[in-house]
């Protein structure tokens, strides 16, 4: 099983970045997709959810007309559409996959700074 994020990097404030997720060795079709991230010093927090058909997102308050979660189904991939980034949403982002068992991928650094 592999969860493996791509796309983080160093955007200025008020740009835009795409993470992606690509997911293996387990039934992705079955699985509710999320988003996290952490901050140095602060705990881990749910950022965006998708659900397994894709029909249903949720989003923290903090990130809500910022952020856009999907997923592809043919491509075992799920995506982070982050724009108006702010220095605040700096942190390691982390997807995760939650169903008959939970998976989590590695992270990826998104530092947002002039």
């Amino acid at each position: 099983v592999q969860l493996v994020e791509s796309g983080g990097g160093l955007v200025q404030p008020g740009g835009s970045l795409r993470l992606s997720c690509a997911a293996s060795g387990f039934t992705f079709s079955a699985y509710l997709m999320r988003w996290y991230r952490q901050a140095p010093g602060k705990e881990r927090e749910l950022v965006a959810a998708v659900s397994s058909t894709g029909g249903r997102t949720n989003y923290a308050d903090s990130v809500k007309g910022r952020f856009t979660i999907s997923r592809d189904g043919p491509k075992n991939t799920v995506y982070l559409q982050m724009n108006s980034l702010k220095p605040g949403d700096s942190a390691v982002y982390y997807c995760s996959a939650r169903g008959p068992y939970s998976y989590w991928g590695q992270g990826t650094q998104v530092t947002v700074s002039t």
